[in-house]
This record gives structure tokens, C-alpha cells and sequence, in this order.
């Protein structure tokens, strides 16, 4: 379904979908009304939920295969998404709004039964800390140790710069999904600020999934170009994309 640009904008005040009373939105077969069984999102429960943080800037095929192959090896009742309005490691900012990225992960998971997204970074203001993101999330489940966060290899190798790093692997299980034939960073040597707990868990939580060689910036420099993006974003963000013409004379420095 088309949206105008103020719809879109909408978005930006909305409310955490798993946790504030349900929000209306102008959308047909919204994802922040109700869950697809018809219940409320107000609380998690005692459900197995991954936590699935990113600029999303554009939403790729990568992402949801890498969010299929944990949701199915973890046994998830639940893979929320958690478009980021400024996340730390971006300093060059980002090309497409917040509301224009929630938009594009709304459409790419609608009618996934397992797939939700919520808007908590995406109304919080200044710098959005994983840590803080968790915690909230920790206070609304019955059971906060069966909370992930998915992460990728690459953010594994320097997770030991992350804020308060140390309190992140312990309000909640790291997952790294690594591509099939990679070998791990050495989380031992480093990221000697955790302890020999906290790296058995970090290792234990490294899953093998599908090598997809995806990458935004590489989808915003084709968009730049006037190349294709078929096949590498779902049709549903390759409309979006086209018809608010996004990522669209970007320089190769911008669309990094």
C-alpha cells in the first residue's frame, strides 16, 4: 500500500508497540495495533525474544534471512525489530530518515508471523545505547534471561567498544550470527574487560547462518547510480524506495 510522506511521518511520534497501550496508525493491516493472533503488544511475558537493532538504511534481504536463521535455530517465539534514529557508530549520519527506515522494515517483515517492530529508538533522543535499549525491554518480560540481542560478526570483533559493554552481556544474551566458514574474533584476547564467563557465553552464542553478501551501502550507492536493486531488497522496499526517491543523487562519500 502507497503512504504519503506525512503518514510516514507519523510514525515518529508513535508509541513502543510491545509495551504503551495499542496505537491506531493510518495504516491498512498495521504491525502496531495488535500482534497477528489478535492480543494486544503491551508485555513479552515469558516469550523467547531476539532484539534486532540497526539503522536499516534500506532493510535488506541480509537482515531477514539473518533474523529467519536465528528465529529458527533459537526456537524464537518473537524477532523484534529496532530501527535506530542515531546510532553511535554512524558519525557521518545516516541517508534516509527515521521515518522513512521504519516504513521500509514495516513493509519488508508485513505478514511474517514472527516478525514485529517497535519504535523505542526510534523516538529516543541523542545517542541510542544498546545497553538501554535491553534494560527496557528486560522490565517488561517474565522471564529477561531468555532476551537476545542479534549482532554480526564484524560487531562481535568490537564489541568491547560498545557502552558499558561488560553490563550488556550480562542483562542479555550477545548472538552472533557469523557466516557459514568464518572463524570468530579472538573474544578472549580482545576483550579482556569480560570476564571468563562472559566470553564461554559469547562463544556459545556465535550461530552459523547463511552467507548473504548484502550491504545498504552498497544498495544506496546502486540507487545512486541508477542500478538495480532487484533481488537484493524485498519488492515491497524497492517501491518504497522508487516512489519517495530515496538515496537518489548521493555522493559515494554520502552513501557509505
Amino acid at each position: 500500500m502507497a503512504v504519503s510522506d506525512g503518514e510516514v511521518r507519523q510514525l515518529h511520534g508513535m508509541r513502543s508497540v510491545a509495551f504503551a497501550a495499542p496505537v491506531r496508525a493510518n495504516y491498512d493491516g498495521c504491525l502496531f495495533d495488535k500482534r497477528r493472533d489478535g492480543s494486544d503488544l503491551q508485555t513479552m511475558g515469558d516469550e523467547r525474544v531476539a532484539l534486532f537493532g540497526g539503522s536499516f538504511d534500506p532493510i535488506h534481504h541480509g537482515h531477514l534471512i539473518i533474523a529467519q536463521a536465528i528465529c529458527e535455530q533459537l526456537g524464537l517465539d518473537r524477532v523484534i525489530f529496532l530501527p535506530s534514529a542515531d546510532p553511535p557508530h554512524k558519525p557521518k549520519g545516516l541517508a534516509a530518515t527515521i521515518e522513512h527506515r521504519m516504513e521500509m522494515v514495516r513493509v519488508a517483515i508485513a505478514g511474517h508471523p514472527r516478525f514485529d517492530l517497535d519504535d523505542f529508538d526510534a523516538r529516543r533522543a541523542g545517542p541510542t545505547y544498546t545497553l538501554d535499549t535491553v534494560r527496557h525491554f528486560a522490565a517488561a518480560t517474565d522471564a529477561p534471561s531468555q532476551l537476545c540481542w542479534i549482532i554480526g560478526s564484524d560487531s562481535l570483533a568490537e564489541l568491547h567498544t560498545w557502552h558499558r559493554a561488560a553490563e550488556l552481556v550480562d542483562a542479555c544474551d550477545i548472538v552472533t550470527a557469523a557466516r557459514r566458514g568464518s572463524i570468530s574474533p579472538d573474544i578472549e584476547l580482545q576483550h579482556p574487560m569480560f570476564t571468563p564467563e562472559q566470553v564461554a557465553r559469547l562463544r556459545d552464542n556465535v550461530l552459523q547462518t547463511p552467507h548473504i553478501d548484502i550491504s545498504s551501502t552498497d544498495i544506496r550507492q546502486r540507487v545512486a547510480d541508477g542500478q538495480s536493486i532487484h533481488y537484493l531488497v524485498p519488492n515491497a522496499v524497492g517501491h518504497y524506495i522508487a516512489e519517495h526517491e530515496l538515496y537518489r543523487g548521493l555522493t559515494a562519500e554520502r552513501a557509505d
